[in-house]
């Protein structure tokens, strides 16, 4: 198991024979600090248990960070500035962006289903269809890949930096825990304002879908907001602001570990900046696809 919040040491061996063996219990002797050496050979059975036992250090190191960011939120030691200052960063400067995405979003929806609606006559169906699908799925998904391409990316690079300019150590010999300084504030932040993102994001998106259906399907702005409204449950909304709650988690936690793993100096700066991103995308597409199934079952929908 990794020791002191360092990743395990993977080294790869061609050996044949018994000296492998060998080699294995030499590096074996090596050990200190409580890093792990682990020695494989080239064989596939080899190759699949050293990458599974890599991704399962990796997921407990996150897992422990993130463990030790959470509790930092309940700690004596809280850093509201620095909350209030996140905040404005992710939500205030993600605003544009959400708004101009979702705006288009909602009208491409109605523009690409307006044949349908016009084949059968139930032209007032797209505010219906329109509501649905940003509230349960588009608007909160959509809201945390930007937020991920524009705020963990961030979040990578500049904790990264700091650890590569020993910024992090230099916290640390002033008594100050860099986690609890750095990256609590962060996940709170992120955790806060994408449900106030996602909300606005909404609104764009339906203002979008009514520019193209007053155009495009002749529908009544009236009738339009009317059925837009009228076809939510209770069970839509909460769908509609669980989601961003947890993606927020995701895209925080996912840019933060990458920024305090950065190894390699500016090169791995680089590399951690799109590890954030790619990682944290994927792992809010997975984690959509098993919550969506559970809240559906959740609220009967």
């Amino acid at each position: 198991m990794p020791c002191s919040g360092r990743p395990p040491i993977l080294v790869y061996v061609l050996c044949t024979g018994g000296i492998h063996s060998k080699l294995e219990q030499t590096l074996a002797s090596t050990i200190s600090n409580g890093e792990c050496v682990i020695v494989s050979s080239t064989s596939v059975t080899s190759v699949i248990g050293n990458a599974v036992k890599s991704w399962t250090f990796v997921v407990q190191d996150y897992s422990l960070l993130t463990v030790h960011s959470v509790r930092n939120l309940f700690g004596a030691r809280r850093y509201f500035t620095d909350l209030v200052k996140q905040m404005d960063l992710i939500g205030v400067g993600s605003l544009r962006i959400v708004v101009v995405a979702l705006f288009c979003v909602g009208g491409v929806i109605v523009l690409n289903a307006s044949s349908q609606f016009r084949r059968f006559g139930e032209t007032v169906l797209a505010g219906d269809a329109l509501s649905l699908a940003l509230i349960r799925e588009l608007g909160p998904v959509f809201t945390a890949l930007l937020v991920a391409g524009r705020n963990a990316t961030a979040m990578a690079s500049e904790l990264g930096s700091m650890v590569v300019t020993e910024q992090v150590d230099a916290m640390r010999s002033f008594g100050v825990d860099p986690i609890g300084k750095l990256m609590s504030p962060r996940v709170l932040a992120t955790v806060l304002v994408l449900p106030l993102l996602v909300a606005l994001g909404d609104c764009a998106g339906l203002l979008g879908g009514l520019l193209v259906a007053g155009f495009t399907l002749h529908v009544d702005a009236e009738q339009f907001w009317t059925r837009a409204i009228d076809v939510l449950v209770f069970g839509d909304l909460c769908i509609g602001f669980v989601k961003p709650v947890v993606f927020g988690f995701i895209v925080a936690t996912v840019g933060c570990y990458q920024g305090f793993r950065v190894k390699g100096g500016t090169e791995g700066v680089g590399h951690a900046t799109i590890a954030a991103f790619v990682e944290s995308s994927v792992i809010v597409l997975v984690v959509d696809l098993f919550l969506t199934r559970l809240l559906l079952s959740a609220f009967n929908l």
